[in-house]
């Protein structure tokens, strides 16, 4: 098993930065992107941060395998079976949807995990929900034998724990600090390491009615807000109004976004900008958490 250091040492080579964002407006907002879709190719961006610790836990518990949760578009399904592979785990997706069973290999995010040794298991979206009751998990248990859990998206303590190393010194001189939601760890670790006269804002990808409680599990701040304007109508759903602006990003800035996260933040960025929501003169820097897998998408089709 290779041991974990040798890649999640963060070191000038595989650190992120910030980058000024153009704004195809005149305002006096000042737009920065911190570039965490850099840290690493395959565990990309936040989940390099939320994986850090658990890999460490793993394998320091001494677990072989892997056993997470997510949806057809999951980055985080991506990543941990990359991590799998780099570091010698072997890893079990637990999959939302029975119907994908026999077509996952048309799913370009499913045939990716797969293709890096993450093998499947396709349930009904009612026992999904389910997914974190005693009962359900004690069936995998007996299904796949001992395993190490990480949670759909990641999301724990320990993931927050990595999270809160996303922002350095210098990043204290913003007035906001943005993020795309899933499931609610990056953005606990950005408010945790916050400083109080800043507002932390995050925009979910999804329709949510539980994210409030379950990011203030993580955190007793509340310098933050969600953001709930933006989703486009739930997880992995687009228009071609958020299509479009995704295609006009990626052609006029230095970095790519995609239309299941980040695209759906920056569209809602710039759209507050531009409707005069943040004081003149603020400073911004929106949090990049990767997962440009996702655009590979067939939801991109218009």
């Amino acid at each position: 098993m290779v041991q974990l250091p040798e890649i999640f040492e963060i070191s000038p080579g595989n650190a992120s930065f910030n980058e000024r964002v153009f704004l195809p407006f005149k305002t006096s907002i000042e737009l920065f992107v911190k570039r965490e879709d850099v840290l690493h190719a395959e565990i990309s961006g936040n989940k390099f941060r939320k994986l850090k610790y658990n890999l460490y836990e793993a394998q320091r518990l001494g677990f072989s395998k892997l056993l997470t949760f997510g949806g057809a578009y999951s980055n985080h399904i991506a990543a941990v079976a990359a991590a799998g592979r780099i570091f010698g785990f072997e890893t079990l997706g637990i999959i939302r949807g029975d119907e994908l069973a026999n077509k996952f290999m048309d799913n370009e995010t499913l045939k990716l995990a797969f293709e890096n040794g993450m093998r499947f298991d396709f349930v009904t979206r009612t026992d999904y929900r389910d997914k974190m009751s005693e009962n359900f998990i004690e069936k995998l248990r007996l299904q796949f034998g001992d395993f190490y859990m990480i949670p759909e998206g990641g999301t724990n303590a320990l993931a927050v724990k990595g999270c809160e190393e996303i922002l350095v010194e210098d990043d204290v001189n913003f007035n906001y600090l943005c993020s795309a939601i899933g499931t609610g760890g990056t953005i606990s670790g950005i408010i945790n390491s916050s400083s109080e006269n800043q507002k932390v804002l995050g925009f979910p990808a999804l329709k949510e009615n539980f994210l409030q409680d379950e990011i203030s599990q993580f955190t007793t701040k509340e310098n933050w807000k969600l953001i709930r304007d933006y989703h486009f109508g739930g997880y992995a759903k687009t228009t071609s109004e958020l299509v479009d602006f995704v295609e006009y990003f990626n052609q006029n800035q230095n970095f790519k976004i995609e239309p299941i996260y980040t695209g759906k933040m920056f569209f809602g960025l710039f759209d507050m900008i531009k409707n005069n929501c943040f004081k003149p003169g603020s400073k911004i820097l929106a949090i990049h958490t990767g997962g440009l897998q996702g655009l590979n998408a067939k939801i991109l089709q218009k």
